[in-house]
Order: C-alpha cells, then structure tokens, then sequence
C-alpha cells in the first residue's frame, strides 16, 4: 500500500458552500500529488462534492454518498455468495 494522504470531512462539508475550503481542498490535493501520495478524502455526502473531488483530480472518497458503515462480516456475505 502506498502512502496517502486523507482530507478531513470538516472541508468536504462545505466543499459547495465555502470557496476557502474549496481552496484549502484543492491546495491539499495538488500538493499530495506533488509529493506522490494519494489522497482519500473523508465525509463525502453529496453528489456535488464527489463531482467537486473528481474534478480535483482526489483519487479516492469514503463516506455515507457511497455507504453507511458496514462489518466486514457482511461485506464478505456480499462479495463471496
């Protein structure tokens, strides 16, 4: 696994509300790539904020847009039926 770098949910929040943590978010995302990691942004809820984070070039995003929590228990029910 490479290194990562994981963007808080306290700026994917008010990603379409706040262009200082749009800003922040983009900074952050460029500067990892400059640096090689990846990045995982954290919190994701919304359409818009995935479409801003794709935008952005975030390689990954977790949140409840994609799924609430789940054990690893049911996610290998799923996967191995």
């Amino acid at each position: 696994m490479g290194r990562r770098l994981k963007i808080d949910q306290s700026f994917v929040r008010e990603l379409e509300n706040s262009q200082k943590d749009a800003a922040i978010t983009r900074t952050i995302i460029h500067l990892a790539h400059q640096l090689g990691l990846e990045v995982v942004a954290e919190g994701v809820e919304e359409q818009g904020q995935v479409k801003f984070l794709q935008s952005a070039r975030c390689q990954k995003a977790q949140g409840y847009f994609f799924s609430r929590p789940v054990l690893a228990e049911e996610v290998e029910k799923q996967l191995f039926v």
